[in-house]
């Protein structure tokens, strides 16, 4: 017995000291000249085979035996560092990264160059704001939005739009994040520009399938864009003026090397063009319409364990309408605002958190006076969020993540008052709505051997609306009889459920994997609308006793390969995903000012595609090719006589070609070409008067289509020498917009000519296009 003993603690002894010989190397990645960290950069230790990504504020954490190692760090579009590190204690080492000169090498990606083969995720591509830039655009205004559009299983919600369709989900169904602040209307001009404002972007990652357990509340996408933090080493100043807005951005060091700030501001000008052409005696004199933009971010770094940012948008457009002959005005503004404050903490060398409080606000108004009449109708949506996420990295083999997210929502649905003269009324309309969402997850990337990597996580959301509320019983003429009412804070109904997510990566070689993944998803609010994309007009609603939550399975699979040292990236995804409790207002359906719940019908849809996807990442010329084939349907009893019919989001064919060639140190020229199938629409059949009414009857649910959508775009951008040493940058881009002027299907309606009654009239389908040739120049400087 007592040498069992001795055995067992000689053995214990000897895997103690193992397991204490072991130590952790750990810190930041950063742009050596800004002090802002990267995201995404792998540190990897050169023979060893080991690597870790930096997560969203640059942290990393590598833990090794005892002994000497190469450090090598890259990150697209930087000069790599190599360093030896010699790990006899854990080692705190932040890495500082420098740019490569333009003609080296032209990255187009913000990821390690091989991730696309070697990650376990899906369906995630991360864009560089340098990218977003070279891409030409509708009257050179930067659009990230658009940039996403051109890529494989996402597709535009129309001509010029910023909305987006991914995998055959609606725009709804995208998490789209700015600063852990949900934006739920990113479109100004009627969604023609995106809020976001590229001076002010550092990182954007669209994660189109298998999204991570972090991410929950939406069926679709997620789209996660963070602000810049500021240069913590000098001031600078940079900004464009273009052809409908312009763009100003500062940013600089409070205390160096520990606080910094940016603020960014933008705005059109289209109201103050317009305004020398509206004389002063027109009826029309004082209508005008104009969008702003407002970013700011501070931070400060009170430790290497220890830092605090605090940033926030505010953007706004604003329509006016002005008609002195009938002595009408009309007022109507909306926008998004949204604060965030973050702590970041490291607990130890193996244990990152970061703890973020969160409030964001989504508003529209409409006003309008016509004598001593006035009314005003108000919608919107606002949160408040607290949530917290911990980054653990107990191996080589294992980074784990696991958190906790509460948020509170208040829903306001159309709300009229109005007056005349001294007479005032409120009608019982506002029946605002309340609903606590929270969830919890655990997710661990594994890599399980050189070959098999999985990516497996366990997301438990739950969803409850609460008072104060009431529920009405209707008579069989649809008039209220009775009525429960719930208490403030207390629940009214409660959803909820686990979603399930995993990934597997197999890899064949170096340059060649094969991929796979399943996820479930639960999504508690909707977007009440009857345009295909976002809309000012736009209802938000919950999930109620009523409603039920959206839910959806993805499957998919992937072949990644690269080839010439990863210069070239190719990719073949399939994927299939079913939608259940789908949302679509009654048939008969006209906008009133009641509750819209009661004229919603519930069904299923099902959509499913192959994407293929071939980068060029390196050399003078870069760009990409990505083609889908896919179809979208969707299948309601009460709709279409009960058959399945294509979703407005439905697009056979969608085929982007985007290309970037640097001719020398001063031009950059970059080209697009886009075709996609003609969107799915319903059209009149057959035409009647009745009573001398000419009336139409339509076709099932989007039978037709319209005719194919294609265009190209071409840009130059001229960047004058300069001095090295040189402070003051500038560069001029000059665009074409549909460069041989297609006129592209918008819609279509029908027009009339003649009498019915002497056998004259006729009937001619109509097309309506937005968009011909349209050029533009924009002039960008920094200093």
């Amino acid at each position: 017995m007592t040498k069992l003993v001795a055995i067992v603690f000689g053995l214990c002894s000897v895997l103690f000291a193992t397991a204490q010989e072991k130590f952790t190397l750990s810190g930041y990645v950063r742009d050596s000249l800004s002090g802002e960290t990267l995201i995404g950069a792998t540190v990897s230790v050169n023979g060893h085979g080991k690597s870790i990504v930096s997560n969203q504020f640059g942290f990393y954490s590598i833990t090794l035996p005892r002994g000497a190692y190469p450090v090598l760090v890259t990150f697209a579009g930087y000069q790599p560092v190599e360093q030896q590190v010699t790990l006899d204690k854990n080692v705190e080492q932040s890495f500082y990264l420098s740019l490569k000169p333009v003609l080296e090498e032209v990255i187009v990606s913000a990821r390690k160059r091989d991730g696309n083969v070697t990650n376990a995720q899906m369906g995630k591509i991360d864009l560089s704001i340098t990218q977003v830039k070279s891409v030409p655009v509708l009257l050179g205004e930067t659009d990230l939005l658009k940039t996403l559009q051109l890529l494989p299983g996402v597709r535009n919600a129309g001509e010029g739009n910023t909305g987006l369709y991914v995998r055959g989900g609606g725009p709804d169904q995208n998490l789209i994040l700015l600063d852990d602040a949900i934006v739920y209307n990113t479109g100004h001009l009627f969604g023609f520009f995106s809020i976001f404002n590229s001076d002010a972007i550092k990182n954007i990652s669209l994660i189109k399938g298998g999204m991570p357990a972090q991410y929950g509340g939406r069926l679709s996408s997620v789209l996660d864009v963070a602000m810049k933090e500021g240069n913590l080493n000098k001031f600078e100043v940079e900004g464009g003026i273009g052809a409908i807005a312009s763009r100003l951005s500062v940013q600089g060091p409070i205390k160096k090397n520990k606080s910094s700030f940016i603020i960014s501001g933008r705005r059109t000008y289209i109201d103050l063009l317009v305004k020398p052409f509206i004389k002063s005696n027109s009826d029309f004199y004082g209508s005008g319409y104009y969008f702003y933009d407002f970013n700011a971010k501070v931070n400060y770094i009170f430790s290497e364990k220890d830092r605090l940012y605090l940033s926030g948008y505010f953007g706004r457009d604003v329509f006016t309408y002005r008609n002195s002959r009938r002595v009408f005005k009309a007022d109507i503004p909306w926008g998004n605002s949204t604060a965030t404050l973050r702590w970041n903490h490291v607990f130890n060398r193996k244990l990152f958190a970061n703890t973020t409080l969160v409030y964001n606000d989504y508003a529209f108004s409409f006003g309008a006076t016509q004598n001593d009449f006035s009314i005003k109708l108000s919608s919107g949506i606002h949160d408040w969020n607290a949530k917290t996420d911990f980054d653990y990295y107990p191996s080589t083999q294992h980074k784990v993540r696991f958190g906790a997210a509460y948020t509170y929502h208040t829903f306001t649905p159309n709300v009229l008052s109005g007056n005349q003269g001294s007479n005032q009324f409120t009608p019982d309309n506002a029946m605002r709505k309340y609903a606590g969402e929270s969830g919890i997850y655990l997710q661990d990337e594994w890599d399980v051997s050189d070959r098999i990597k999985i990516n497996a996580g366990l997301r438990f959301s739950r969803f409850v609306q609460m008072g104060p509320y009431k529920i009405f019983s209707t008579d069989i003429n649809g008039n209220k009889s009775d009525s429960i009412t719930y208490g403030r804070n207390k629940p009214v109904k409660a959803y909820g459920g686990f979603e399930p997510r995993f990934t597997l990566r197999y890899a064949i070689n170096d340059e060649t994997s094969l991929k796979a993944g399943i996820t479930r998803n639960l999504q508690y609010i909707h977007l009440v609308s009857n345009a295909g994309s976002t809309l000012p007009t736009d209802l938000w609603v919950p999930s109620t006793y009523r409603v039920k939550p959206q839910e959806s399975w993805q499957y998919a699979a992937g072949y990644f390969k690269n080839f010439s040292h990863n210069m070239w990236e190719t990719s073949l995804e399939v994927y299939y995903k079913q939608m259940n409790n789908q949302i679509e207002y009654r048939e008969g359906y006209t906008p009133t000012l009641k509750d819209p719940e009661n004229d919603f019908v519930f069904g299923k849809g099902w959509s499913y595609g192959t994407e293929l996807f071939l980068n060029k990442t390196k050399g003078r010329l870069t760009g990409w090719i990505g083609y889908t084939l896919s179809w979208t349907w969707r299948k309601f009893d009460t709709l279409n006589e009960g058959q399945k019919y294509p979703s407005k989001y439905d697009r056979r064919h969608d085929l982007s070609v985007v290309a970037t060639y640097q001719l020398n140190n001063k031009w950059k020229l970059s080209g697009v070409f886009v075709y996609g199938s003609g969107n799915a629409t319903s059209l009149p059949e057959r035409f009647y008067v009745v009573g001398g009414i000419l009336t139409q009857e339509y076709s099932r649910i989007n039978q037709y289509r319209l005719a194919p959508y294609h265009r190209m775009d071409l840009s130059a951008v001229y960047t004058p020498r300069t001095r090295p040493d040189a402070k003051f940058q500038t560069n001029w881009v000059f665009s074409i917009y549909n460069v041989y002027s297609r006129l592209n299907p918008y819609f279509i309606y029908f027009s009339q000519e003649g009498s019915p009654y002497d056998g004259s009239l006729t009937i001619k389908a109509e097309q309506v296009s937005l968009f011909p040739i349209i050029p533009s120049i924009t002039w960008n400087f920094k200093f």
